[in-house]
């Protein structure tokens, strides 16, 4: 008989059972919840958002992966996650098409461009949003009221504006057609009504401050997905449970921004929000839980988890602050995915048994 074969490989020997696709699918799960209050809060204008910006980062994901001549990676769900994320940070009456453009750039400058998953260095739903911020300034900025009446039944004016269009242009045609279908009762309203300012826009540029339980609730007009700030960690909450989320990351970035927060309240009562309206309004909740946490962007060190959230907290704060935009969470954690490298390379901890370097040494 032959001698019998002795397979060596290097470590990791014991692999842990949940699987990236697993992990994925529990994201999705997750996300969800959010997805289907945004729809009841604002109405079938964000589901079509929704919908649109999915399958376009589908479709971008799949094109690239037969360009290059791999098998399908949409088995991963990565680039359903990305078009969820994306979508839950837009306004629900952002125009569709600038939607699957925001989902193109995320997946083919976000995630393709680095390599695909597990190479990117910053997190592509925010690429996606970053682009649009830029390229799209006035549509991602107007804001819809929630709980409108009819928005079962008819769309926000802009949800379908067209390229070198003009939302008004588009909404005196809608408002006609819902008339002939009598769901208007006065042909030609104004579509002001369709406008509305988010928390913090009223807090930035009017000194409004709005209701904590409102905003812990979802009881106010924001981008779809990041109004209800309980049912946001009420979703990250079943990631934790599941082993599926560092639950040290959202904490240390809603800690970071108390913290920031908390001093420049004490400073200044009258010129800066109290703490709790700064960790409810706005995208924090969302950014701290379901993208600050994204495990290829964030450090591996126990130390560095902590810094780098707190860094996110303190950014998003200044940036509020500080800024020309009322909202800061989103260049906040594209500059601590930026640092992440750095971070961990600070944050080293030393090999056991050898001697610590010096300055000279390193």
């Amino acid at each position: 008989m032959g001698q019998p074969i002795v397979e060596i490989r290097t470590s990791p020997h014991i692999h842990s059972s949940p699987t990236v696709a697993q992990i994925m699918h529990n994201v999705i799960y997750a996300l969800i919840p959010l997805a289907a209050f945004a729809v009841y809060q604002f109405g079938i204008s964000a589901l079509v958002l929704i919908i649109t910006v999915l399958v376009s980062t589908l479709l971008t994901e799949m094109m690239f992966a037969r360009l290059a001549g791999r098998a399908s990676t949409l088995v991963d769900s990565s680039a359903a996650i990305t078009g969820l994320l994306l979508a839950l940070t837009l306004p629900p009456g952002f125009p569709l098409w600038m939607g699957a453009v925001a989902g193109f750039i995320a997946i083919a400058l976000g995630k393709t461009l680095f390599g695909g998953i597990g190479f990117n260095l910053f997190n592509p739903a925010l690429i996606g949003r970053a682009f649009v911020q830029a390229a799209f300034p006035v549509a991602i900025t107007t804001w819809s009221p929630a709980f409108a009446p009819g928005r079962f039944v008819e769309f926000i004016p802009s949800t379908f504006t067209l390229p070198l269009m003009r939302p008004d242009d588009l909404s005196l045609w809608i408002e006609k057609i819902n008339w002939l279908r009598g769901l208007n009762a006065n042909p030609g309203e104004t579509v002001d009504a369709f406008s509305g300012a988010t928390p913090l826009a009223a807090w930035k540029f009017d000194g409004i401050t709005t209701n904590s339980m409102d905003l812990l609730t979802g009881m106010v007009t924001g981008s779809s997905g990041e109004s209800s700030a309980l049912l946001i960690l009420l979703c990250g909450s079943y990631l934790v449970m599941r082993r599926m989320m560092d639950w040290r990351i959202p904490a240390s970035v809603l800690a970071g921004a108390f913290i920031t927060a908390l001093m420049l309240y004490m400073f200044d009562s009258e010129s800066n929000p109290d703490p709790l309206f700064v960790l409810f309004s706005g995208g924090l909740m969302l950014g701290a839980v379901f993208m600050a946490s994204d495990m290829v962007g964030t450090p591996v060190t126990p130390l560095g988890v902590l810094i780098y959230g707190l860094l996110i907290g303190f950014f998003t704060v200044i940036i509020r602050t500080f800024g020309g935009l009322p909202e800061g969470v989103m260049y906040a954690i594209l500059l601590g995915n930026a640092l992440t490298p750095l971070i961990e390379y600070v944050t080293q901890p030393r090999v056991y048994g050898s001697k610590k370097q010096t300055g000279a040494a390193r």
